[in-house]
Protein backbone atom coordinates (compact mmCIF):
# COMPACT_ATOMS: atom_id res chain seq x y z
CA UNK A 1 0.00 0.00 0.00
CA UNK A 2 1.20 3.82 -0.44
CA UNK A 3 1.26 4.52 3.40
CA UNK A 4 5.00 4.25 4.20
CA UNK A 5 6.65 4.79 7.73
CA UNK A 6 8.80 7.38 5.68
CA UNK A 7 5.85 9.30 3.73
CA UNK A 8 2.83 9.26 5.62
CA UNK A 9 0.29 10.92 3.61
CA UNK A 10 -2.86 12.08 4.77
CA UNK A 11 -6.60 11.55 4.02
CA UNK A 12 -7.29 13.26 0.53
CA UNK A 13 -3.59 12.30 -1.26
CA UNK A 14 -4.01 9.02 0.35
CA UNK A 15 -7.13 7.90 -1.23
CA UNK A 16 -6.04 9.45 -4.60
CA UNK A 17 -3.30 6.32 -5.00
CA UNK A 18 -3.84 3.96 -7.44
CA UNK A 19 -4.45 0.83 -4.74
CA UNK A 20 -7.01 3.16 -2.56
CA UNK A 21 -9.09 3.86 -6.28
CA UNK A 22 -9.12 0.54 -7.44
CA UNK A 23 -10.53 -1.07 -3.73
CA UNK A 24 -12.54 1.80 -3.49
CA UNK A 25 -14.46 0.80 -6.87
CA UNK A 26 -14.64 -2.94 -5.79
CA UNK A 27 -15.87 -1.99 -2.66
CA UNK A 28 -19.26 -0.09 -5.34
CA UNK A 29 -18.94 -2.77 -7.50
CA UNK A 30 -19.22 -5.86 -5.63
CA UNK A 31 -20.93 -4.87 -2.04
CA UNK A 32 -22.90 -2.00 -2.72
CA UNK A 33 -25.41 -3.05 -5.28
CA UNK A 34 -25.10 0.90 -6.46
CA UNK A 35 -27.12 2.43 -9.92
CA UNK A 36 -25.27 3.24 -12.67
CA UNK A 37 -23.05 6.54 -13.13
CA UNK A 38 -25.79 7.94 -15.70
CA UNK A 39 -28.80 7.18 -13.41
CA UNK A 40 -26.60 8.88 -10.81
CA UNK A 41 -26.31 12.01 -12.96
CA UNK A 42 -29.79 11.81 -13.87
CA UNK A 43 -31.71 12.06 -10.56
CA UNK A 44 -28.82 14.68 -9.74
CA UNK A 45 -29.68 17.05 -12.45
CA UNK A 46 -33.59 16.58 -11.54
CA UNK A 47 -32.44 17.78 -8.14
CA UNK A 48 -31.76 20.73 -9.08
CA UNK A 49 -35.33 21.98 -11.61
CA UNK A 50 -37.87 24.13 -10.60
CA UNK A 51 -39.73 20.77 -10.95
CA UNK A 52 -37.81 19.26 -8.21
CA UNK A 53 -38.02 22.39 -6.05
CA UNK A 54 -41.88 22.55 -5.63
CA UNK A 55 -41.92 18.67 -4.58
CA UNK A 56 -39.18 19.78 -2.36
CA UNK A 57 -40.92 22.61 -0.56
CA UNK A 58 -44.21 20.52 -0.37
CA UNK A 59 -42.37 18.72 2.67
CA UNK A 60 -44.23 18.32 5.57
CA UNK A 61 -42.82 15.71 8.02
CA UNK A 62 -39.98 15.19 7.13
CA UNK A 63 -35.92 17.71 8.22
CA UNK A 64 -33.35 17.17 5.76
CA UNK A 65 -29.69 18.89 6.66
CA UNK A 66 -31.56 21.20 9.39
CA UNK A 67 -30.37 24.79 9.80
CA UNK A 68 -30.22 24.99 12.99
CA UNK A 69 -29.42 22.65 16.05
CA UNK A 70 -31.37 21.57 19.64
CA UNK A 71 -32.33 23.21 22.77
CA UNK A 72 -29.71 21.36 24.97
CA UNK A 73 -26.77 23.00 23.18
CA UNK A 74 -27.53 26.56 23.70
CA UNK A 75 -28.26 25.80 27.27
CA UNK A 76 -24.88 24.22 27.68
CA UNK A 77 -23.34 27.47 25.92
CA UNK A 78 -25.35 29.55 28.43
CA UNK A 79 -23.89 28.03 31.43
CA UNK A 80 -20.41 28.05 29.95
CA UNK A 81 -21.04 31.93 30.78
CA UNK A 82 -20.85 32.10 34.28
CA UNK A 83 -18.48 31.74 36.24
CA UNK A 84 -17.13 28.23 38.07
CA UNK A 85 -20.22 26.71 36.25
CA UNK A 86 -20.49 23.08 35.33
CA UNK A 87 -23.26 22.35 32.46
CA UNK A 88 -24.86 19.57 33.01
CA UNK A 89 -27.04 17.51 30.76
CA UNK A 90 -29.57 14.90 32.46
CA UNK A 91 -29.82 12.52 29.66
CA UNK A 92 -27.84 10.06 27.39
CA UNK A 93 -24.17 10.28 26.99
CA UNK A 94 -23.72 10.73 23.10
CA UNK A 95 -26.38 13.61 23.57
CA UNK A 96 -24.02 15.26 25.42
CA UNK A 97 -20.60 13.75 23.78
CA UNK A 98 -22.66 15.71 20.55
CA UNK A 99 -22.96 18.84 22.48
CA UNK A 100 -18.88 18.94 23.63
CA UNK A 101 -17.44 17.75 19.95
CA UNK A 102 -19.73 20.48 18.13
CA UNK A 103 -18.09 23.15 20.36
CA UNK A 104 -15.15 21.44 20.19
CA UNK A 105 -14.59 21.61 16.46
CA UNK A 106 -16.15 24.94 16.37
CA UNK A 107 -13.83 26.89 19.18
CA UNK A 108 -11.09 24.40 19.08
CA UNK A 109 -11.01 24.53 22.82
CA UNK A 110 -12.04 21.67 25.18
CA UNK A 111 -15.70 22.04 26.33
CA UNK A 112 -16.72 21.10 29.96
CA UNK A 113 -19.79 19.11 30.18
CA UNK A 114 -20.96 16.00 31.54
CA UNK A 115 -24.23 13.81 31.52
CA UNK A 116 -25.74 11.40 33.98
CA UNK A 117 -26.04 8.92 30.94
CA UNK A 118 -29.48 7.77 31.27
CA UNK A 119 -29.76 4.48 29.45
CA UNK A 120 -32.83 1.91 28.89
CA UNK A 121 -33.53 1.21 32.22
CA UNK A 122 -34.00 5.08 32.98
CA UNK A 123 -36.09 5.68 29.91
CA UNK A 124 -38.54 3.37 31.06
CA UNK A 125 -38.25 3.46 35.39
CA UNK A 126 -37.12 7.65 35.01
CA UNK A 127 -33.61 8.89 36.03
CA UNK A 128 -33.86 10.11 39.23
CA UNK A 129 -31.13 7.61 40.33
CA UNK A 130 -29.23 8.62 37.21
CA UNK A 131 -29.23 12.49 38.74
CA UNK A 132 -28.23 11.30 42.03
CA UNK A 133 -25.38 9.67 41.30
CA UNK A 134 -24.42 12.26 38.64
CA UNK A 135 -24.60 15.15 40.63
CA UNK A 136 -22.32 13.75 43.66
CA UNK A 137 -19.68 12.42 41.28
CA UNK A 138 -19.70 15.91 38.95
CA UNK A 139 -19.38 18.02 42.68
CA UNK A 140 -16.90 15.48 43.71
CA UNK A 141 -14.37 15.25 40.57
CA UNK A 142 -14.54 18.47 38.81
CA UNK A 143 -15.50 21.02 41.93
CA UNK A 144 -17.52 23.23 40.58
CA UNK A 145 -19.52 26.18 42.25
CA UNK A 146 -22.35 25.96 40.04
CA UNK A 147 -24.27 22.83 38.55
CA UNK A 148 -26.64 24.22 35.47
CA UNK A 149 -29.33 21.49 35.02
CA UNK A 150 -30.79 20.79 31.27
CA UNK A 151 -32.31 18.32 29.64
CA UNK A 152 -32.31 15.99 26.71
CA UNK A 153 -35.21 14.27 24.25
CA UNK A 154 -35.11 11.10 26.38
CA UNK A 155 -35.73 12.73 29.94
CA UNK A 156 -38.52 15.04 28.33
CA UNK A 157 -39.93 12.00 27.16
CA UNK A 158 -40.95 10.21 29.83
CA UNK A 159 -41.52 13.38 31.93
CA UNK A 160 -38.71 13.71 34.34
CA UNK A 161 -39.17 16.68 36.79
CA UNK A 162 -35.96 18.21 36.97
CA UNK A 163 -36.68 20.41 40.43
CA UNK A 164 -38.21 17.30 42.30
CA UNK A 165 -35.05 15.46 40.98
CA UNK A 166 -32.69 17.90 42.09
CA UNK A 167 -34.46 18.78 45.27
CA UNK A 168 -34.53 15.17 46.17
CA UNK A 169 -31.13 14.89 45.75
CA UNK A 170 -30.34 17.84 48.29
CA UNK A 171 -32.24 15.75 50.86
CA UNK A 172 -30.88 12.68 50.84
CA UNK A 173 -27.72 14.22 51.26
CA UNK A 174 -26.26 13.52 47.40
CA UNK A 175 -25.14 17.24 47.12
CA UNK A 176 -25.38 20.17 49.43
CA UNK A 177 -28.62 21.87 50.30
CA UNK A 178 -26.38 25.02 49.84
CA UNK A 179 -25.13 24.25 45.94
CA UNK A 180 -26.68 26.98 43.59
CA UNK A 181 -28.32 24.63 41.27
CA UNK A 182 -30.21 26.25 38.24
CA UNK A 183 -31.96 24.26 35.80
CA UNK A 184 -33.94 24.49 32.41
CA UNK A 185 -36.23 22.25 30.49
CA UNK A 186 -34.63 21.76 27.33
CA UNK A 187 -36.55 19.31 24.81
CA UNK A 188 -34.69 19.10 21.67
CA UNK A 189 -37.70 18.31 19.44
CA UNK A 190 -39.43 21.66 20.09
CA UNK A 191 -36.89 24.74 19.62
CA UNK A 192 -33.71 25.38 18.60
CA UNK A 193 -30.14 25.96 20.02
CA UNK A 194 -31.39 29.68 20.50
CA UNK A 195 -34.39 28.23 22.22
CA UNK A 196 -32.01 26.20 24.99
CA UNK A 197 -29.57 29.46 25.26
CA UNK A 198 -33.13 31.49 26.54
CA UNK A 199 -34.72 28.66 28.48
CA UNK A 200 -31.61 28.07 30.51
CA UNK A 201 -30.29 31.91 31.23
CA UNK A 202 -33.76 32.29 32.46
CA UNK A 203 -33.28 29.32 34.41
CA UNK A 204 -30.14 31.56 36.16
CA UNK A 205 -32.21 34.58 36.61
CA UNK A 206 -34.97 32.71 38.34
CA UNK A 207 -32.73 30.64 40.61
CA UNK A 208 -30.52 33.73 41.94
CA UNK A 209 -33.31 36.55 42.16
CA UNK A 210 -37.13 35.62 41.99
CA UNK A 211 -36.68 34.83 45.91
CA UNK A 212 -34.88 37.96 46.35
CA UNK A 213 -36.35 40.59 45.23
CA UNK A 214 -37.69 42.70 48.06
CA UNK A 215 -34.16 45.37 48.83
CA UNK A 216 -34.16 45.97 44.54
CA UNK A 217 -34.22 49.14 43.51
CA UNK A 218 -34.42 49.29 39.80
CA UNK A 219 -31.36 51.74 39.17
CA UNK A 220 -29.82 51.74 42.19
CA UNK A 221 -26.35 50.20 41.23
CA UNK A 222 -25.95 52.87 37.93
CA UNK A 223 -25.80 49.81 35.79
CA UNK A 224 -26.90 48.52 32.17
CA UNK A 225 -27.39 44.70 32.07
CA UNK A 226 -26.69 43.40 28.20
CA UNK A 227 -28.06 39.88 27.48
CA UNK A 228 -26.21 38.44 24.77
CA UNK A 229 -28.20 35.54 23.81
CA UNK A 230 -26.88 32.62 22.19
CA UNK A 231 -23.49 34.33 20.46
CA UNK A 232 -20.51 32.06 19.35
CA UNK A 233 -18.60 34.87 18.06
CA UNK A 234 -16.25 35.31 21.20
CA UNK A 235 -14.94 38.97 19.54
CA UNK A 236 -18.68 40.02 20.22
CA UNK A 237 -18.14 39.93 23.75
CA UNK A 238 -14.96 41.52 24.02
CA UNK A 239 -16.77 44.23 21.61
CA UNK A 240 -19.16 45.05 24.14
CA UNK A 241 -16.97 45.55 26.98
CA UNK A 242 -15.05 47.44 24.86
CA UNK A 243 -17.60 49.68 24.02
CA UNK A 244 -18.70 50.46 27.25
CA UNK A 245 -15.35 50.91 29.07
CA UNK A 246 -14.53 53.42 25.65
CA UNK A 247 -17.87 55.51 26.97
CA UNK A 248 -16.93 54.88 30.62
CA UNK A 249 -20.61 52.88 31.43
CA UNK A 250 -20.94 50.51 34.48
CA UNK A 251 -22.70 47.78 32.93
CA UNK A 252 -23.11 43.71 33.21
CA UNK A 253 -22.53 41.08 30.43
CA UNK A 254 -24.36 38.57 31.77
CA UNK A 255 -23.13 35.50 30.62
CA UNK A 256 -19.78 35.74 29.25
CA UNK A 257 -18.26 32.60 28.10
CA UNK A 258 -15.47 34.53 25.81
CA UNK A 259 -12.24 33.06 28.22
CA UNK A 260 -13.13 30.03 29.02
CA UNK A 261 -13.77 29.07 25.45
CA UNK A 262 -10.43 30.76 24.37
CA UNK A 263 -8.10 29.72 27.55
CA UNK A 264 -3.81 29.78 26.00
CA UNK A 265 -1.98 27.41 25.60
CA UNK A 266 0.47 28.03 28.40
CA UNK A 267 0.78 24.74 30.26
CA UNK A 268 -2.39 25.25 32.88
CA UNK A 269 -5.64 23.82 31.95
CA UNK A 270 -8.65 26.34 33.34
CA UNK A 271 -11.35 24.39 33.58
CA UNK A 272 -13.12 27.50 34.82
CA UNK A 273 -12.00 30.59 33.40
CA UNK A 274 -13.36 34.12 33.51
CA UNK A 275 -17.23 34.11 33.03
CA UNK A 276 -19.77 36.69 34.83
CA UNK A 277 -20.16 36.18 38.41
CA UNK A 278 -23.23 35.28 40.65
CA UNK A 279 -23.04 38.26 42.92
CA UNK A 280 -23.39 40.38 39.27
CA UNK A 281 -26.45 38.23 38.38
CA UNK A 282 -27.71 38.61 42.11
CA UNK A 283 -27.37 42.39 41.62
CA UNK A 284 -28.97 42.57 38.29
CA UNK A 285 -32.22 44.10 39.18
CA UNK A 286 -30.86 46.90 40.86
CA UNK A 287 -29.66 48.11 37.17
CA UNK A 288 -31.11 50.66 35.00
CA UNK A 289 -32.44 48.60 32.61
CA UNK A 290 -31.39 45.47 30.37
CA UNK A 291 -30.65 45.45 27.30
CA UNK A 292 -31.41 42.01 24.95
CA UNK A 293 -28.53 42.17 22.52
CA UNK A 294 -30.48 39.48 20.00
CA UNK A 295 -34.27 40.18 20.90
CA UNK A 296 -36.17 37.79 18.55
CA UNK A 297 -34.23 35.11 20.30
CA UNK A 298 -34.83 35.88 24.00
CA UNK A 299 -38.30 35.43 24.69
CA UNK A 300 -38.36 33.53 28.24
CA UNK A 301 -35.81 36.33 29.26
CA UNK A 302 -37.60 39.15 28.48
CA UNK A 303 -40.53 38.16 30.11
CA UNK A 304 -38.84 37.60 33.71
CA UNK A 305 -37.00 40.62 33.04
CA UNK A 306 -39.80 42.77 32.72
CA UNK A 307 -42.20 40.84 34.98
CA UNK A 308 -39.67 40.12 37.71
CA UNK A 309 -37.18 42.66 37.59
CA UNK A 310 -39.51 45.29 36.53
CA UNK A 311 -37.15 46.88 33.72
CA UNK A 312 -38.73 48.40 30.37
CA UNK A 313 -36.16 46.66 27.89
CA UNK A 314 -35.54 49.37 24.84
CA UNK A 315 -36.59 48.54 21.57
CA UNK A 316 -33.51 47.51 20.07
CA UNK A 317 -32.01 45.71 17.30
CA UNK A 318 -28.98 43.51 17.15
CA UNK A 319 -26.02 46.31 16.85
CA UNK A 320 -24.92 44.95 13.59
CA UNK A 321 -23.89 47.34 10.83
CA UNK A 322 -23.97 50.93 11.00
CA UNK A 323 -27.45 52.61 11.76
CA UNK A 324 -28.28 50.08 14.12
CA UNK A 325 -25.19 50.06 15.91
CA UNK A 326 -25.74 54.19 15.92
CA UNK A 327 -29.39 53.13 17.72
CA UNK A 328 -27.58 51.17 20.23
CA UNK A 329 -24.67 53.58 21.29
CA UNK A 330 -27.55 56.57 21.03
CA UNK A 331 -29.28 54.28 23.30
CA UNK A 332 -27.11 53.82 25.76
CA UNK A 333 -25.70 57.01 26.05
CA UNK A 334 -29.19 58.44 26.86
CA UNK A 335 -30.12 55.94 29.38
CA UNK A 336 -26.58 56.52 31.32
CA UNK A 337 -26.34 60.49 30.52
CA UNK A 338 -22.53 58.99 29.18
CA UNK A 339 -21.37 60.51 25.90
CA UNK A 340 -20.22 58.65 22.82
CA UNK A 341 -16.54 59.47 22.62
CA UNK A 342 -14.46 60.64 20.16
CA UNK A 343 -12.46 57.16 19.49
CA UNK A 344 -16.24 55.28 19.00
CA UNK A 345 -16.91 58.12 16.57
CA UNK A 346 -13.58 57.60 14.63
CA UNK A 347 -14.11 54.09 14.35
CA UNK A 348 -17.86 54.83 12.77
CA UNK A 349 -16.15 57.10 10.17
CA UNK A 350 -13.29 54.50 9.35
CA UNK A 351 -16.66 51.84 8.65
CA UNK A 352 -18.18 54.78 6.39
CA UNK A 353 -15.08 55.33 4.69
CA UNK A 354 -14.29 51.51 4.41
CA UNK A 355 -18.03 51.48 2.93
CA UNK A 356 -17.14 53.86 0.56
CA UNK A 357 -14.21 52.79 -0.78
CA UNK A 358 -15.73 48.94 -1.40
CA UNK A 359 -18.57 50.63 -2.78
CA UNK A 360 -18.18 49.96 -6.04
CA UNK A 361 -17.49 46.14 -5.57
CA UNK A 362 -20.40 45.09 -3.73
CA UNK A 363 -23.42 47.24 -4.86
CA UNK A 364 -25.50 45.17 -6.75
CA UNK A 365 -23.80 41.80 -5.83
CA UNK A 366 -26.32 39.02 -4.96
CA UNK A 367 -26.48 36.94 -1.90
CA UNK A 368 -28.55 34.38 -0.57
CA UNK A 369 -28.18 33.96 3.51
CA UNK A 370 -29.80 31.82 6.32
CA UNK A 371 -29.19 31.41 9.78
CA UNK A 372 -30.56 32.70 12.77
CA UNK A 373 -33.14 34.91 13.36
CA UNK A 374 -31.58 38.02 14.66
CA UNK A 375 -28.42 36.69 13.28
CA UNK A 376 -30.28 37.31 10.03
CA UNK A 377 -32.10 40.78 11.07
CA UNK A 378 -28.25 42.40 11.46
CA UNK A 379 -26.65 40.58 7.80
CA UNK A 380 -29.78 42.23 5.67
CA UNK A 381 -29.67 45.48 7.51
CA UNK A 382 -25.85 45.52 7.19
CA UNK A 383 -26.32 44.47 3.76
CA UNK A 384 -28.92 47.10 2.45
CA UNK A 385 -26.23 49.57 4.05
CA UNK A 386 -23.82 48.34 1.12
CA UNK A 387 -26.13 48.13 -1.67
CA UNK A 388 -25.96 44.38 -1.92
CA UNK A 389 -28.96 42.70 -3.48
CA UNK A 390 -30.80 39.71 -1.25
CA UNK A 391 -32.09 37.17 -3.16
CA UNK A 392 -33.16 34.50 -0.62
CA UNK A 393 -33.23 34.62 3.49
CA UNK A 394 -33.91 31.04 5.46
CA UNK A 395 -34.44 31.07 8.74
CA UNK A 396 -35.29 27.44 10.21
CA UNK A 397 -35.84 28.02 13.92
CA UNK A 398 -37.72 31.63 12.77
CA UNK A 399 -41.19 32.40 13.79
CA UNK A 400 -44.16 34.10 12.10
CA UNK A 401 -43.55 37.22 13.93
CA UNK A 402 -40.25 37.71 12.75
CA UNK A 403 -41.07 36.54 9.43
CA UNK A 404 -43.48 40.08 9.82
CA UNK A 405 -40.03 41.78 10.76
CA UNK A 406 -37.93 40.67 8.20
CA UNK A 407 -40.84 41.62 5.31
CA UNK A 408 -40.79 45.22 6.84
CA UNK A 409 -37.13 45.70 6.51
CA UNK A 410 -36.72 43.90 3.59
CA UNK A 411 -39.27 46.50 2.02
CA UNK A 412 -37.48 49.13 3.32
CA UNK A 413 -34.57 48.76 0.38
CA UNK A 414 -34.85 48.45 -3.17
CA UNK A 415 -32.30 45.93 -3.09
CA UNK A 416 -33.43 43.86 -0.50
CA UNK A 417 -37.40 44.30 -1.69
CA UNK A 418 -37.64 41.09 -3.86
CA UNK A 419 -36.24 39.00 -1.56
CA UNK A 420 -37.92 35.32 -0.65
CA UNK A 421 -37.83 34.54 2.90
CA UNK A 422 -38.45 31.19 4.15
CA UNK A 423 -39.06 30.56 7.52
CA UNK A 424 -39.33 26.48 9.06
CA UNK A 425 -37.36 25.34 5.94
CA UNK A 426 -33.94 23.51 5.89
CA UNK A 427 -30.37 23.21 4.26
CA UNK A 428 -31.68 21.17 1.57
CA UNK A 429 -34.90 23.91 0.37
CA UNK A 430 -32.02 26.26 0.77
CA UNK A 431 -30.34 24.17 -2.06
CA UNK A 432 -32.99 24.37 -4.59
CA UNK A 433 -33.41 27.76 -4.16
CA UNK A 434 -30.03 28.93 -5.11
CA UNK A 435 -30.23 26.42 -7.78
CA UNK A 436 -33.46 27.53 -9.00
CA UNK A 437 -32.35 31.30 -9.03
CA UNK A 438 -28.65 31.57 -8.61
CA UNK A 439 -27.09 34.01 -6.42
CA UNK A 440 -23.82 35.47 -6.82
CA UNK A 441 -22.82 33.90 -3.44
CA UNK A 442 -24.37 32.20 -0.51
CA UNK A 443 -23.69 33.08 3.16
CA UNK A 444 -23.58 30.97 5.89
CA UNK A 445 -22.43 28.14 7.92
CA UNK A 446 -20.00 25.40 6.83
CA UNK A 447 -22.79 23.32 6.17
CA UNK A 448 -23.11 25.32 3.11
CA UNK A 449 -19.79 23.92 0.92
CA UNK A 450 -21.85 20.88 0.36
CA UNK A 451 -24.17 23.32 -1.39
CA UNK A 452 -21.48 24.59 -3.16
CA UNK A 453 -19.70 21.58 -4.12
CA UNK A 454 -23.28 20.48 -5.49
CA UNK A 455 -23.54 23.31 -7.66
CA UNK A 456 -20.22 23.43 -9.24
CA UNK A 457 -20.90 19.96 -10.17
CA UNK A 458 -23.44 21.24 -12.48
CA UNK A 459 -21.34 22.61 -14.19
CA UNK A 460 -18.66 26.12 -13.38
CA UNK A 461 -21.36 28.64 -14.22
CA UNK A 462 -23.85 27.02 -11.56
CA UNK A 463 -21.06 27.57 -8.83
CA UNK A 464 -22.05 29.69 -5.90
CA UNK A 465 -19.67 30.19 -3.84
CA UNK A 466 -19.86 30.14 -0.29
CA UNK A 467 -18.80 33.17 2.54
CA UNK A 468 -18.17 31.83 5.81
CA UNK A 469 -20.46 33.84 8.44
CA UNK A 470 -22.52 32.11 11.30
CA UNK A 471 -22.42 29.35 13.63
CA UNK A 472 -20.87 26.55 13.28
CA UNK A 473 -17.69 26.78 11.30
CA UNK A 474 -15.89 23.19 11.33
CA UNK A 475 -13.68 23.94 8.35
CA UNK A 476 -11.79 27.15 8.79
CA UNK A 477 -10.13 28.06 11.74
CA UNK A 478 -10.25 31.12 14.58
CA UNK A 479 -13.07 32.65 12.52
CA UNK A 480 -15.04 32.15 16.15
CA UNK A 481 -12.55 35.07 17.56
CA UNK A 482 -13.61 37.26 15.16
CA UNK A 483 -16.85 40.26 15.86
CA UNK A 484 -20.15 40.65 13.66
CA UNK A 485 -21.12 43.32 16.47
CA UNK A 486 -20.91 47.22 16.56
CA UNK A 487 -18.54 49.06 14.33
CA UNK A 488 -16.02 47.01 14.81
CA UNK A 489 -18.01 43.52 13.15
CA UNK A 490 -19.17 45.80 9.93
CA UNK A 491 -15.44 46.50 9.47
CA UNK A 492 -14.63 42.52 9.82
CA UNK A 493 -17.75 41.43 7.70
CA UNK A 494 -17.22 44.06 5.00
CA UNK A 495 -13.31 42.99 4.66
CA UNK A 496 -14.88 39.25 4.21
CA UNK A 497 -17.32 39.99 2.07
CA UNK A 498 -15.38 42.41 -0.77
CA UNK A 499 -12.15 39.77 -0.80
CA UNK A 500 -14.44 37.76 -1.06
CA UNK A 501 -16.12 39.16 -4.47
CA UNK A 502 -12.33 40.13 -5.25
CA UNK A 503 -10.93 36.72 -4.71
CA UNK A 504 -13.82 34.78 -7.02
CA UNK A 505 -13.17 38.02 -9.66
CA UNK A 506 -9.73 36.69 -10.05
CA UNK A 507 -10.74 33.05 -9.80
CA UNK A 508 -12.82 34.03 -13.31
CA UNK A 509 -10.55 36.35 -14.84
CA UNK A 510 -7.30 33.91 -14.63
CA UNK A 511 -7.28 32.15 -18.07
CA UNK A 512 -4.01 33.11 -19.96
CA UNK A 513 -5.15 35.35 -23.27
CA UNK A 514 -9.02 34.48 -22.84
CA UNK A 515 -10.20 35.90 -19.56
CA UNK A 516 -7.42 37.51 -18.20
CA UNK A 517 -8.53 41.14 -19.36
CA UNK A 518 -9.67 41.58 -16.33
CA UNK A 519 -6.99 39.94 -14.18
CA UNK A 520 -5.46 43.57 -12.61
CA UNK A 521 -3.56 44.86 -9.99
CA UNK A 522 -5.86 48.25 -10.14
CA UNK A 523 -8.54 47.64 -7.55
Amino acid sequence: MSQQVDDIKPGYPLFEQPEYKDMMARKRADHEEGVSDEKVKEVFEWTTTEEYKELNFSRKTLTVDPAKACQPLGSVLCALGFEKTLPYVHGSQGCVAYFRTYFNRHFKEPVACVSDSMTEDAAVFGGQKNMFDGLQNSLALYKPEVIAVSTTCMAEVIGDDLNAFINNAKAEGYIPKELPTPFAHTPSFVGSHVTGWDGMFEGFARYFTLNKMEDKTVGSNGKINFVPGFETYLGNYRVIHKMMQQMGVDYSLLSDPSEVLDTPADGEYRMYAGGTTIAELEDAPNAITTVLLQPDQLVKTKKFVEGTWKHEVPALQIPMGLDWTDEFLVKIAELTGKEIPESLALERGRLVDMMTDSHTWLHGVSFSIYGDPDYLMGLTKFLQELGCEIKHILCHNGAKRWRKKMEALCAEAPCTANAEIHVGKDLWHFRSLVFTNKPDFMIGNSYAKFIQRDTKAKGAEFEVPLIRLGFPIFDRHHLHRNTTLGYEGGMYMLTTLVNEVLAKLDEDTSEMGKTDYGFDLVR
